[in-house]
């Protein structure tokens, strides 16, 4: 039994990295992501937080089973997806379903099969970004969110097979956009002036002045 599991993204890559690694490391693949939102339930609890329900895909259940039984009689774990936003979010999964011990797992990324770029990685391990994570979730989310609504009403008025829910980069960014402006808005009070007028027959209308005053003092001198 080796005394390092190495999990990749890609089977074809797995073979590979285990050349260049030796007798001491299994590189095996994860085939994807492992787990995802349910197919057939909207998988997210909107009055929670939004929070998303996962559950491993049944044809990567004897997958996780397998994986579980490495990492449990392995030494160290290095978790080796993609380094972006999906890859971020398979490395957590794996984390997740795998039940690993931080103390038993490195996160590494390498942009080449190489062996000097698989040995840097190895040499400069980190830990799970969650900042890709959650950006992966808020992706994830909003596209389950329009798509599950919105696709019916696609399949019959349009073409059946359609998704609606490949909207999430452009919702997030607008998204964020208008969170930045809340967040970067500076409040500056002004004064109006309001007047009351009574008529000789009794009857009352107000008259505002079309300008404001920059502080309270301009508006009483005025």
């Amino acid at each position: 039994m080796a005394k390092n599991l190495v999990i990749v993204e890609s089977p074809a890559k797995a073979k590979t990295i285990e050349k260049f690694l030796g007798s001491e490391y299994q590189v095996e693949s994860s085939y994807g992501h492992i787990a995802d939102l349910p197919s057939r339930e909207i998988g997210v609890d909107v009055a929670n937080g939004f929070k998303p329900k996962y559950e491993v895909s049944a044809d990567k259940k004897a997958l996780v089973t397998k994986l579980k039984g490495l990492a449990k009689n392995a030494d160290m774990v290095w978790l080796a997806s993609d380094e972006d936003r999906e890859g971020e979010a398979i490395s957590w999964h794996l984390s997740e379903e795998l039940n690993l011990k931080p103390e038993k797992t490195k996160r590494i990324v390498f942009h080449e099969i190489t062996k000097t770029a698989i040995q840097k990685a190895i040499d400069n391990p980190r830990g799970i970004d969650y900042n890709l994570v959650n950006a992966q979730q808020a992706r994830r989310v909003l596209d389950r969110l329009v798509g599950y609504e919105l696709s019916p009403v696609l399949w019959k008025k349009v073409k059946g097979g359609l998704s609606a829910g490949r909207v999430q980069s452009v919702s997030v960014r607008l998204i964020v956009e208008r969170e930045r402006e809340i967040q970067e808005f500076k409040p500056e009070a002004s004064y109006s002036i309001t007047a009351e007028f009574t008529n000789e027959a009794g009857k009352t209308f107000k008259a505002k002045l079309p300008k404001n005053f920059a502080t309270k003092k301009e508006a009483e001198d005025f």
